[in-house]
């Protein structure tokens, strides 16, 4: 049957973002999510059974479950296995760090942007890395075939590691190499790595490049009827001020990139 998945429910409740009450929104079929388990605030957090899944993906998630009237539930599977899992129809949708690129595109669907960020260097604290050209001769982890692992590429003298095959937990996997030195940098977005590096007292932010990543939602190729249910919805929260709301709440510190 292929790899076990893990299911959770969450719904959405928090008076901003619900326009339908949590009996109306359990009377359809629940809107399957496709994430990675991680803890990558403010991005999202480790599934918990108290809590779920919370960060501003996760109330992005829980502000479409609101408008569809359906409640969201996440399928946690590794990196290399969300946009799979979608195209096995094990999940209706990925919702997780889905940069919008011409690769990706040629797998599934995407809906409009939900978040729009730049890119961001980690190091050890005290390593003195500033720049790109610090880089040399250095080893630069990133997620394969993501956009981060398109930038690492881009500096000129470092050696590029790719990370994810067979993990669970790519990201913690990247951050336990940089710590145990067995890379030098990490590059993943600013969302991240910014208040990562700005209070953890091993990692600090070398630079950031301002690349201005679409993300979106992805949906199977064969599924055009569910690209246009989630599209729609996104459409909505965005015309409506609901997902600036969900900005707001979690990214304070950047510029809401929808306009007012």
């Amino acid at each position: 049957m292929g790899q076990v998945l893990w299911i959770c429910d969450r719904l959405g409740t928090r008076n901003v973002l619900e326009r339908r009450t949590v009996t109306e929104t359990t009377t359809r079929a629940p809107l399957r999510l496709a994430c990675l388990d991680a803890e990558a605030p403010p991005l999202f957090s480790l599934w918990t059974p108290e809590n779920g899944r919370t960060g501003y993906e996760p109330g992005v998630a829980e502000a479409l479950g609101a408008e569809l009237g359906r409640p969201v539930e996440w399928v946690r599977v590794p990196w290399v296995d969300m946009i799979p899992a979608v195209q096995r129809g094990d999940a209706d949708a990925v919702l997780c760090g889905q940069g919008i690129t011409p690769e990706r595109q040629a797998q599934v669907d995407f809906t409009r942007p939900y978040a729009i960020f730049h890119e961001g260097v980690l190091i050890r604290r005290g390593t003195g890395i500033k720049s790109p050209e610090d880089l040399v001769g250095r080893k630069v982890a990133a997620i394969e075939n993501s956009t981060n692992m398109k930038l690492a590429e881009t500096f000129t003298g470092a050696i590029p590691v790719p990370f994810g095959a067979g993990s669970d937990d790519v990201y913690a996997d990247m951050l336990a190499a940089l710590l145990a030195e067995e890379v030098d940098a990490v590059v993943d977005d600013d969302v991240v790595f910014v208040p990562l590096g700005a209070t953890h007292p091993d990692y600090e932010l070398a630079f950031t490049v301002k690349t201005a990543n679409k993300w979106g939602i992805a949906v199977s190729k064969d599924r055009p009827d569910t690209l246009a249910e989630i599209d729609g919805a996104l459409e909505r929260l965005i015309s409506s001020g609901r997902l600036r709301d969900v900005w707001k709440e979690w990214l304070p510190t950047l510029d809401y990139p929808f306009g007012e």
